[in-house]
């Protein structure tokens, strides 16, 4: 769980440093998009297999692609090369973290989980806060190559104890693994990002191919008898709406953790550790606020807490607009809590309600509904703002200048920063225009009772499973029955 919660924070204070390196700032936002990807589409894939070949089997595998897209990673010689070993990492990642709380629910009984859900959020919580600060004092002081390498040691150790100490299960042969729907679903996301960022003269093909991959996917999943991603829990109007504005939260909250470091450290001239402290506050008030909600469902409408979240994001956005080459680091502050504010209200309820929506035996289902909107819409979202930023920079001034300071080791001048920072407003400008569609969207949520309260320890466990797909026995409940 460590392995994967210091890669979702640590790389962004890494990455302008890369860029400095290897060049390639057009492509910053694939670095991101690509593991994003691959760990979203792989989820339902590796929760498959592990039912039927073993969670222990398909849990040391998940870790061994992980170390080894860390590695490729870290010897990474092109911007090129490294977005390609990003996506296989993600792909490893996409077994880790949701296999995490498969086992979890496998090994102890519904009291002990508790306990044990309790320590995986405190895993959660410091590397989400301690993160970036390691991966900007690693940068600084060694190379931006041991933010990945350092996971090798990590991964060897955690797969010793593993292959030691968790007992293999039988095999499950009555499950099918959708083979199909999940080629369909990684086929249609990858050309949705590829639209995203394609030049006008290849959109065209981008475009059909998503269309034509999403109404195969759909003819698909209708016909198989064990879906990778089931669409009949759509028609429920909580779910549906739920998950539009999920997807919408998802698309803006991915731009200020990928691209604030990037400001701090080349307009505001910052180092990378400062870089890692400027999404410090960010984490503390999405962890501050996730909690506190759970605790406020049993007393105030969902639909209330998740309107005042998203309209936080919206206020932290237009706050994030008005950064310039003089912005105070008290501003920036500022706007971060209140973006960090806004997603802890807003995603622990909105998870809380699809939970509540359906049947127990849906449970599993929704959440990675749930979290498959959000992830996707993440990658959407960093996908936009990537072309954004890259059609902001005008003759490739800034993009020089970048690998002039990976080579010189001095500070942008005068103009590259201002150019980079004009940019950069554009992508925190359709960051605000996304979380207003989410406020929206958010409007038309229906209205459900949580009168019967969450779990005590609901905020908790949402941190713990972060970018994770749970199956119904591992998960926690999202509603006193």
């Amino acid at each position: 769980m460590s392995l994967g919660a210091l890669e979702a924070t640590v790389v962004s204070t890494a990455i302008p440093t890369v860029v400095a390196t290897l060049g390639g700032l057009a492509h910053y936002s694939w670095v991101f998009s690509a593991y994003l990807l691959t760990s979203t589409a792989s989820v339902p894939i590796w929760g498959r297999l592990s039912d039927l070949y073993g969670h222990r089997k398909l849990y040391l595998t998940g870790i061994g692609v992980f170390v080894l897209g860390s590695a490729l990673s870290g010897a990474a010689g092109s911007m090129t090369q490294l977005i390609v070993f990003r996506a296989i990492q993600g792909l490893g990642a996409g077994a880790v973290i949701p296999l995490s709380m498969t086992i979890v629910g496998e090994l102890y009984t519904l009291r002990e989980r508790a306990g044990v859900q309790a320590l995986f959020s405190g895993v959660w919580g410091v590397a989400s806060i301690g993160g970036p600060l390691v991966g900007g004092y690693i940068t600084d002081e060694f190379s931006w190559r041991w933010v990945f390498f350092l996971n090798l040691p990590l991964g060897l150790v955690a797969s010793a104890v593993l292959a030691l100490g968790y007992p293999a299960a039988a095999r499950q042969p009555s499950v099918r693994v959708d083979w199909l729907g999940a080629a369909l679903l990684f086929s249609g996301v990858t050309a949705l990002l590829l639209a995203l960022s394609a030049t006008s003269s290849m959109l065209g093909v981008w475009v059909l191919a998503t269309a034509v991959m999403t109404v195969a996917f759909v003819i698909v999943e209708r016909r198989a008898e064990e879906p990778i991603l089931p669409l009949d829990l759509l028609r429920n109007p909580l779910v549906s709406r739920s998950l539009l504005v999920v997807f919408l939260v998802g698309t803006s909250m991915f731009g200020a953790i990928a691209f604030v470091p990037l400001f701090v450290q080349e307009v505001l001239g910052g180092t990378a550790t400062s870089a890692g402290q400027a999404l410090t506050p960010l984490f503390l008030g999405w962890v501050a606020t996730s909690v506190l909600s759970a605790r406020l469902l049993g007393h105030v409408s969902y639909r209330l807490t998740t309107t005042t979240g998203v309209a936080l994001l919206v206020v932290g956005y237009a706050m994030l607009t008005r950064l310039s080459v003089d912005t105070t680091s008290t501003m920036l502050v500022v706007a971060l809590v209140v973006l960090g504010c806004g997603l802890g209200l807003s995603l622990l309820s909105l998870l809380l309600a699809v939970q509540h929506g359906v049947e127990r035996s849906q449970l599993g289902l929704a959440t990675s509904l749930n979290q498959f909107s959000r992830s996707v819409g993440s990658a959407v979202g960093v996908a936009v703002m990537g072309a954004l930023l890259a059609r902001g920079l005008t003759s490739g001034a800034v993009e020089t200048a970048l690998t002039s300071v990976g080579q010189a080791g001095g500070p942008l001048d005068a103009a590259g920063r201002e150019s980079l920072a004009e940019a950069l407003r554009s992508v925190f400008w359709a960051g605000t225009a996304m979380a207003a569609a989410a406020l929206v969207a958010s409007a038309f949520l229906p209205r459900i009772d949580f009168s019967l309260g969450v779990p005590q320890h609901a905020g908790e466990t949402m941190l713990a499973a972060e970018m994770a797909s749970l199956e119904p026995r591992s998960e926690p409940e999202g509603v006193a029955d």
